[in-house]
């Protein structure tokens, strides 16, 4: 039976902001221009604004949103047939109040059920969840617009668009932007541009290919696609579906809005009128009016001229907020936070909101009253460290990290004697409470610490080969793995950390970190490299299996135990499984445990070469690799004796906490 309507071109004079007609089977097509009153299907965040604009979702957190045009398309001419070909276009656009920064993105889809509510947030898209991606009984496709880069999912970056088919991994993707008609140049965009831009995808039975599209507003779609690709969809789409959008949120306080969208099957889509659509919401302060115009600069003349110098004796006795502030640093733009705001946000750094104290300094739980966001300052003395303007530069670098497993950080200030590190707040704290039972944590099951740990070798990896750079992390350790509200782990506290470019040898002789941590060879050479990384990393896979510390001293008599030395003699006597953490209750799996604590002893072997890469130690997790058959039983080394003989003293180890600068040990306690 079909359905009968008006003509697409008659229906813009019967209806205000909305254009909608469902066609013959042949020729089925519908326009928006702009929702308001539009019968959409909606769930989770998505909502119609009274402008027209269709808010998919908004805010932080573990949100999604779904919105479908209400009837269902005939894709096949008769049942079993060949998907015949469509074509679409829509206006987006994803708006955030941090600046460079966003959550996750949104898709187009196409998929044989509007009922998605078992699906994932996050970097799923609410499109699959872990257990359904990939599976080709899902008969959806989607063409995402990703703003994070989720490198177990292999993103090419954290600006991109993708095909995916059945599965959050993308059939292919490419950098967002357009090819120029005239010169034929690729042109970058920005999906958190703040700004509307418009995409086509069209799909052609005969050719069976796809292609994607986009391109600024108001520009003419480009004649190059971005993507195109070959793939039969008639393996893939039911004879019927529904046609909609998806997008989640995450740590990022962020919109993702739909402006107009057209659909035809068999046809080109309907060309969206763009100077009918609605407008976004204002950002920053409205238009002043042609009076305020003249009279304000009038105004604020006389004001300046009677009180401005009472003012400027006023500011000169006010430093609860003063700043260092040096010419250079403009640069670095929207990285620089003020201190004011991050007084305002922690309380006054009040005892309080105090989270944690280390050698360099104290964190502070703080929300930016700005844009609402929970954070975690830490102060850190930046007096007595040279090259303060490589080292911002440093920091700057940092922060466009983008991994699941690392904690962001957002920016700095600087203020006298003090550098201020803005990171994202992790709800649930550091993973060291969890296995030393502190401020009353449960301790952590199996699996859980398991998944802790290949979370943290998935973001080293990513700070050792994957990012532009390599960075040094010099402080892995569990007090600075954090927790954040769904218990995922994310490194943090990138205060010690060394950036340099692939290819180069680092030169770093200034020795940082957390003694137990340490690799021998920094005693010798002061050169942190990602072998000592590794080393560090090794430790914590120990300490997280066996719940003890890597460095603990006997009141009684005064002895020192290394964690590596205890494990490895217990691997020598065939009692591996006994070092594994009491309060698992014998409650954990035997094969995997043993893993752990081998290639936990391979990455603190005390030769550097010996020790395995970050890729080699994922490919063990994942299995792709075995272990050396003769690991670790060749390993005899006594570390708490190597460590005394490359110049650290035994009784300072014992102290738990110590940095090495150019060879001299001085106190110190890490982390949060």
């Amino acid at each position: 039976m079909k359905k009968h309507a008006l003509p697409l071109l008659l229906l813009p004079s019967l209806f205000l902001g909305l254009t909608f007609a469902a066609l013959s089977l042949d020729d089925t097509g519908f326009i928006y221009t702009g929702f308001h009153g539009a019968n959409l299907t909606l769930d989770g965040m998505a909502t119609v604004e009274s402008s027209g604009l269709l808010q998919l979702s908004s805010g932080n957190g573990e949100r999604k949103g779904h919105a479908f045009h209400p009837d269902l398309l005939h894709f096949r001419k008769v049942p079993g047939g060949r998907v015949q070909s469509f074509s679409l276009s829509f206006v987006f656009a994803i708006l955030s109040i941090a600046p460079n920064l966003s959550s996750h993105g949104m898709a187009f889809l196409i998929c044989p059920s509007r009922n998605l509510s078992s699906t994932g947030t996050r970097g799923f898209l609410g499109l699959f969840n872990r257990q359904t991606s990939g599976n080709a009984s899902n008969h959806i496709f989607a063409v995402e617009l990703d703003t994070i880069q989720n490198t177990e999912f292999q993103d090419i970056n954290d600006n991109h668009i993708g095909i995916d088919v059945n599965g959050i991994r993308s059939e292919r993707s490419y950098y967002t932007g357009y090819y120029d008609d005239s010169q034929g140049n690729f042109q970058n965009m920005t999906l958190n541009s703040h700004e509307p831009m418009q995409v086509w995808v069209d799909y052609d039975e005969v050719t069976i290919q796809i292609s994607v599209t986009i391109a600024p507003l108001k520009r003419s779609k480009p004649i190059r696609p971005l993507i195109l690709i070959t793939c039969n969809l008639s393996t893939v789409l039911t004879d019927q579906a529904y046609v909609g959008f998806s997008s989640t949120t995450g740590s990022i306080d962020s919109q993702h809005y739909v402006l107009g969208w057209s659909f035809a099957m068999n046809k080109s889509a309907p060309v969206i009128d763009v100077d009918k659509l609605p407008k976004l919401p204002r950002e920053g302060p409205k238009n002043s009016s042609k009076a305020m115009e003249i009279i304000l600069p009038m105004a604020s003349a006389i004001f300046v001229l009677v009180v401005g110098l009472a003012i400027f004796q006023f500011m000169k006795r006010q430093s609860r907020y003063a700043e260092l502030r040096e010419d250079w640093e403009v640069e670095f733009g929207p990285h620089r936070f003020s201190y004011k705001d991050l007084f305002n946000a922690t309380q006054g750094f009040k005892n309080s909101n105090l989270l944690g104290v280390g050698g360099f300094g104290s964190v502070y739980r703080g929300i930016l009253r700005s844009s609402k966001l929970d954070v975690a300052v830490k102060k850190v003395s930046h007096e007595s460290r040279q090259g303060i303007k490589e080292f911002i530069a440093e920091v700057v670098s940092i922060g466009r990290l983008r991994h699941r497993n690392l904690v962001p950080l957002l920016g700095y200030c600087r203020r006298k004697g003090e550098l201020l590190l803005v990171y994202e707040y992790m709800s649930n704290g550091s993973l060291d409470k969890y296995l030393y039972g502190q401020d009353g944590k449960p301790s952590l099951n199996w699996a859980h610490r398991f998944h802790i740990i290949k979370g943290i070798a998935s973001g080293v990896l990513y700070l050792h080969e994957e990012w532009d750079q390599v960075v040094i992390h010099r402080d892995i350790k569990a007090s600075n793995v954090l927790l954040d509200g769904d218990m995922n782990a994310r490194l943090g506290d990138f205060g010690l950390a060394k950036l340099y470019d692939h290819g180069i040898d680092p030169q770093t002789t200034h020795v940082v970190g957390t003694m137990g941590y340490l690799a021998p060879e920094l005693a010798r050479c002061g050169k942190a490299s990602p072998l000592t990384d590794i080393f560090a990393f090794g430790v914590f896979l120990l300490e997280v299996t066996c719940g003890r510390r890597p460095v603990e001293h006997n009141k009684q008599n005064s002895s020192v135990l290394m964690l590596v030395d205890w494990v490895l003699d217990k691997w020598h006597k065939g009692l591996l499984t006994q070092v594994v953490d009491s309060r698992l209750q014998d409650e954990f799996d035997t094969p995997q445990a043993c893993l752990v604590l081998k290639l936990g002893l391979l990455c603190s072997h005390p030769v550097p070469d010996a020790r395995p890469s970050m890729r080699q130690v994922m490919q063990y997790f994942e299995g792709d690799m075995k272990l050396p058959e003769k690991m670790p039983e060749s390993l005899s080394f006594g570390m708490q004796a190597l460590m005394s003989s490359e110049g650290f003293d035994s009784y300072i180890m014992s102290q738990g906490s110590t940095v090495v600068t150019n060879g001299t040990l001085t106190g110190f306690s890490g982390g949060r």
